[in-house]
């Protein structure tokens, strides 16, 4: 089995994993979403080619014939069923648990597999590989009489179970004649009957995640793969501090050989901020609100200066970008990066996608923490810097290393965040401060349609003063800086798509940059189009191409960063927080309404 992107993501907003089509838990970090990769052969060798291979954790069937694999109905919990050539079969449990104990969310660092037989008695290995230090060699492995232990890693787990823990350890193949219990988790003893345990843990995990499900508004059609989609963007949250990575991966290739193998196991502001804007859409508050604590201690920390593209999980300010040399990427294809240069960008739309991101919280009644004058006056700043920076150049949403210009989706970010400050500014009665922001969103408003106008070709251009086209024009619609009837706004849709649609999909851009010309397409931009289409009344061409969306993505419902032209084979990290959103937005957009079959 070619190791490939058919992936179904486990968690819990703080543990998560991919497991593979075979079964296998191929990649998890510890003690963080973005810390060492115990299960690394996502980026490692492939366990089909070289069965001595390290860093995944399987449930092997001797004899296989079939494998089939779906997730229990609204949550992110895996049944992967397994059959012989006999006809005996199993089911593997896969899910990290999650629900409400002691007044708190119970959410560990731990996973759990239930291995259940079926029918007959199927022969099964199980092989339980962690690796430390990015690949460079195996966990240490102490034992005990039901339990063994990782170690030498920066984490260190623990894997309790009712299965003969020889037969783990020695790899051996016996007969599962009765359920098997695992759960790796903290270095900690299990005070509890196991196997009773981990059954009451996956009905409340079951519980937790269907009730959060139903407080979902979702559109009359395509209702299960917008709820997949929640799910998972909930899955991308680390709770702990309300910080969204933009993926769970690192170093999958936008393309075959690209070099374009970046880390997005980070919170950017950016990301975050169309992922609260997607599941505001379907009244998700609870990511919301724990996001705009990470956002306002962000805040607090910058204190009104310089804010980055970027940071850790736990608000990290410095990512240093460095190889993993003991891993040789996704089918080899390296290198497997750790953190971002792009900390280090000059990207000045974050300064709009902060107050966007909040200005609902002065809207808000069902908030538990509505916001509040104090919160309006840490925001000014953010304002200012907007307002400073809205015509000087950065790197841009792509982040280009290496060149920059004045780019128009950063100026109209800029203009964003003064145009809702005064928003905020007249919901709290504030009405000096209201003319304040509005005469800044004015003049700097003034400065975009001068100067991203280019008159010559008669659309948007996406740097003041050029001739380049991008697939963020098609924002100016989605923040209210130009109504979707403008002519403007039409002829600049109608260029975008022309120049940067490749079949169904659409490139971010077509010039060439720091590695090269694109050779992938870029799903959210796919999504953008879309939105584009029916708004300017295309919505037949809209639903077609959605559809066409739907279709290429996995087994489990999600889709990564970047898509080959011909729909083949998805490219980029995953799953993409950015491709999910693009799905909730058109399907809820696009969707026949409720009141069509009440």
């Amino acid at each position: 089995m070619t190791q490939s992107l058919d992936l179904f993501p486990i968690g819990n907003c703080a543990a998560s994993g991919l497991i593979d089509r075979a079964g296998r838990l191929v990649w998890a970090c510890a003690p963080r979403v973005d810390g060492d990769p115990m299960f690394s052969s996502l980026l490692g060798a492939d366990p089909d080619a070289e069965p001595e291979s390290h860093g995944h954790w399987g449930v092997e069937v001797e004899d296989l014939a079939d494998v089939s694999q779906t997730y229990l109905r609204n949550t992110p919990i895996l049944v992967t069923q397994m059959s012989d050539r006999s006809g005996a079969s199993l089911q593997v449990i896969d899910f990290c648990p999650r629900y409400r104990q002691f007044g708190r969310i119970y959410r560990p660092l731990a996973f759990i597999r239930l291995v259940r037989p079926l029918s007959g008695t199927p022969k099964v290995r199980i092989r339980l590989r962690p690796t430390v230090n990015w690949g460079e060699r195996p966990a240490g492995r102490t034992s005990g009489s039901n339990h063994i232990r990782f170690v030498g890693g920066e984490t260190t787990l623990r894997l309790t179970t009712d299965a003969p823990v020889s037969h783990i350890l020695d790899e051996r193949t016996f007969r599962l004649e009765e359920p098997v219990a695992m759960f790796l988790g903290p270095d900690e003893g299990f005070d509890a009957d196991l196997a009773s345990t981990c059954e009451r843990m996956l009905k409340e995990t079951t519980d937790y995640w269907r009730r959060w499900v139903r407080t979902l508004s979702v559109p009359l059609e395509w209702q299960e793969a917008v709820i997949r989609a929640a799910i998972t963007l909930k899955l991308c949250a680390h709770e702990e501090t309300g910080a969204i990575v933009a993926a769970l991966t690192t170093s999958i290739p936008e393309h075959e050989g690209s070099g374009r193998n970046w880390d997005y196991r980070y919170c950017w502001l950016r990301d975050a901020y169309y992922v609260v804007q997607a599941l505001n859409r379907l009244g998700a508050a609870d990511m919301l609100e724990n996001y705009l604590g990470y956002l306002r201690n962000l805040v607090d920390r910058t204190r009104g200066g310089h804010i980055q593209p970027l940071y850790g999980v736990g608000m990290e300010p410095s990512l240093t970008e460095h190889f993993a040399a003991h891993l040789p990427g996704y089918r080899g294809m390296g290198p497997v990066r750790v953190g971002n240069q792009a900390h280090e960008h000059l990207q000045h739309d974050v300064y709009g996608q902060i107050i966007l991101s909040t200005v609902q919280a002065f809207f808000d009644e069902r908030l538990f923490r509505p916001a509040t004058i104090e919160d309006f006056r840490a925001l000014e700043p953010v304002g200012e810097r907007a307002f400073q920076l809205h015509d000087k150049p950065d790197a841009s949403l792509w982040e280009f290393r290496g060149r920059e210009n004045i780019h128009t989706y950063s100026a109209v970010m800029c203009w964003a965040a003064c145009d809702r400050l005064g928003n905020a500014a007249a919901k709290l009665g504030l009405t000096e401060r209201a003319d304040y922001w509005n005469a800044r969103a004015a003049t700097v408003r003034a400065a975009i349609e001068e100067r991203a106008w280019n008159a010559k070709l008669g659309r948007f251009a996406a740097t003041f003063g050029g001739e380049e086209l991008d697939a963020s024009l098609l924002q100016l619609v989605d923040v209210r800086f130009v109504a979707p009837d403008d002519p403007r706004m039409a002829a600049t849709i109608a260029a975008v798509e022309k120049g940067l649609r490749r079949g169904p999909y659409m490139l971010r851009y077509a010039i060439p940059d720091d590695f090269g010309e694109p050779k992938t397409a870029f799903n959210i931009c796919t999504f953008w189009l879309i939105e584009a289409l029916h708004l300017s009344g295309r919505t037949d061409e809209a639903r077609q191409l959605f559809e066409e969306m739907l279709n290429r993505r996995t087994a489990a419902g999600l889709l990564s960063e970047d898509i080959a032209f011909d729909g083949a084979e998805l490219w980029g990290n995953y799953p993409q927080t950015y491709s999910l959103v693009g799905l909730i937005n058109c399907a809820t957009m696009l969707s026949r309404p409720w009141a069509s079959v009440r």
